[in-house]
């Protein structure tokens, strides 16, 4: 049991992103390949201060290995070259402030404050 335990402990990184963490461990199988785990574990705080773990895991094997960094890499690029490296989502940014558009400013700018007086 002990020896299956180590075999689970070959490599491990972590990175905290916010309320979520995602874990990647490499891991062996019996035949004492390896594998990779990732998985996306969220907290969540309840109204009385508790919390727990929401946790969705991905295994991915060698022979997936190519097709799957070529699909996140195809897929991570289009975003970046779509949308820019900025985070624009609200929930992202502590200290968003919303900004005027311009066409909100233009369709302000465009009426007359009259009074009835005037009429």
């Amino acid at each position: 049991m002990a020896e299956r335990v180590e075999q689970e402990e070959i490599f491990s990184q972590v990175l905290r992103a916010g309320r979520r963490t995602y874990f990647f461990d490499v891991r062996a199988t019996k035949a004492d390949d390896y594998y990779l785990t990732v998985t996306e574990s969220k907290k969540f705080t309840h109204d009385d201060g508790t919390f727990h773990y929401q946790k969705h895991k991905i295994y991915l094997y060698k022979e997936d290995f190519t097709d799957f960094h070529q699909m996140l890499s195809k897929a991570t690029d289009y975003i970046l070259n779509e949308k820019g490296n900025e985070v624009i989502s609200e929930r992202h940014q502590k200290d968003f402030k919303k900004e005027e558009t311009t066409e909100q400013t233009k369709s302000t700018d465009s009426f007359t404050d009259i009074s009835f007086d005037d009429i």
